[in-house]
């Protein structure tokens, strides 16, 4: 609620300052979501219809990390091992940077965005961000309805699900991914920003609490 009442005034103008990243988790074979199926008018028999069986070994993910602006999405990139500290602070060093050169930017121009995970709240990543001159947008903890960057991992989790054949392996699937990242127009990354003033209003009529979004 905090961060609404600061920010209703904010317009799309604004928003456009703003640098979204985030972290996603893509699977091989489907998502770890809930999955439901229809069934037929008395057909009460749980059998190999209806129920979907799990795969022991050759799944497999990856987890990607990504930003995107009003211009167009930023370099994702694939974490390789764990994600800590260090790790995020490399990828601002490399991928953040890099995106923002590529569209003509500078720390000045931008507002940086990420949540409130650890990892991007560590002294480590707050130096480095404060030392690059770069402002970070305070973000309120649980509110993944706010972050339009959400939204943009559905876009290309529905693109990787159209494919007939499910990838090979890892390799292959963050082929596809990098693959479809890319293809991604910015009219996608502005439609998602111009919500913004939408999403704000939203948390003010539910008063702070959970929203459609």
């Amino acid at each position: 609620m905090d961060f609404a009442v600061a920010h209703k005034d904010w317009t799309v103008e604004d928003w456009k300052r703003v640098v979204w990243s985030d972290e996603t988790k893509i699977n091989r074979l489907g998502s770890d979501g809930k999955k439901w199926v229809w069934k037929k008018q008395g057909e009460n028999r749980v059998g190999d219809r209806l129920v979907e069986g799990t795969m022991k070994f050759g799944g497999g993910s990856v987890m990607v990390w990504g930003c995107m602006m009003w211009e167009g999405v930023g370099y994702a990139c694939k974490i390789d091992g764990r994600m800590d500290k260090h790790l995020y602070t490399a990828i601002l060093e490399d991928e953040l940077q890099a995106s923002l050169q590529y569209y003509d930017k500078t720390p000045e121009d931008i507002i940086f965005q990420h949540d409130g995970d650890p990892k991007h709240q560590s002294h480590q990543a707050k130096d480095w961000l404060k030392d690059h001159g770069f402002k970070v947008l305070i973000w309120p903890a649980q509110s993944p309805d706010l972050n339009p960057i959400e939204h943009l991992w559905s876009h290309l989790k529905r693109r990787l699900g159209e494919y007939e054949r499910a990838p090979g392996g890892v390799l292959e699937l963050w082929e596809r991914v990098e693959q479809e990242w890319n293809k991604i127009p910015a009219s996608v990354c502005q439609g998602l920003i111009e919500s913004m003033p939408r999403r704000v209003e939203a948390v003010l009529k539910a008063k702070g609490g959970h929203t459609k979004y």
